[in-house]
């Protein structure tokens, strides 16, 4: 099956240590689907919360559809996510037991059904944000110093 991807939150993986991920549905109006079809949703600054015994995807932002003028969704509402009682159980013992944010990673299709990746993750402190541009700088000037030596 292929997916296509719609937008990724950027911000989870310098903010966030991922410890395991979900899949979920979404649940949607109409507007909503056109809207994400051309691409036009932003995962900045949502998050998960549980209500209840469901799951919310909440500030995720998803750009009124235009040709759909008075009948249009809000672009930040909660929208209510599809999961597994098993799963969705899991998710909220572990959120409880050890104080864990859940936090969407990516938003996609696949076959046709919109859907959002979303992990268990653990608040990373500001010395291991650190550590993680020390590495990717290191990296980088490591991949340069290879391909200034390829090139001569």
């Amino acid at each position: 099956m292929s997916e296509k991807l719609i937008t990724k939150n950027r911000k989870a993986l310098f903010n966030y240590e991922l410890l395991e991920h979900f899949e979920a549905g979404l649940v949607l109006s109409g507007t909503e689907v056109k809207s994400l079809r051309s691409g036009r949703a932003n995962l900045g600054d949502s998050y998960v919360v549980p209500r209840g015994e469901e799951l919310f995807l909440v500030n995720c932002h998803i750009s009124p559809y235009e040709p759909a003028s008075r009948m249009n969704h809000e672009p930040l509402r909660s929208r209510k996510l599809l999961l597994q009682r098993a799963e969705i159980n899991k998710i909220l013992g572990r959120v409880r037991e050890r104080g864990l944010a859940l936090i969407p990673i990516r938003l996609y299709f696949k076959a046709g059904r919109a859907k959002v990746e979303i992990a268990l993750a653990k608040g990373k402190k500001l010395f291991d944000k650190r550590e993680d541009l020390r590495k990717k700088d290191h990296r980088r000037e490591m991949e340069r110093a290879l391909k200034r030596k390829k090139r001569d």
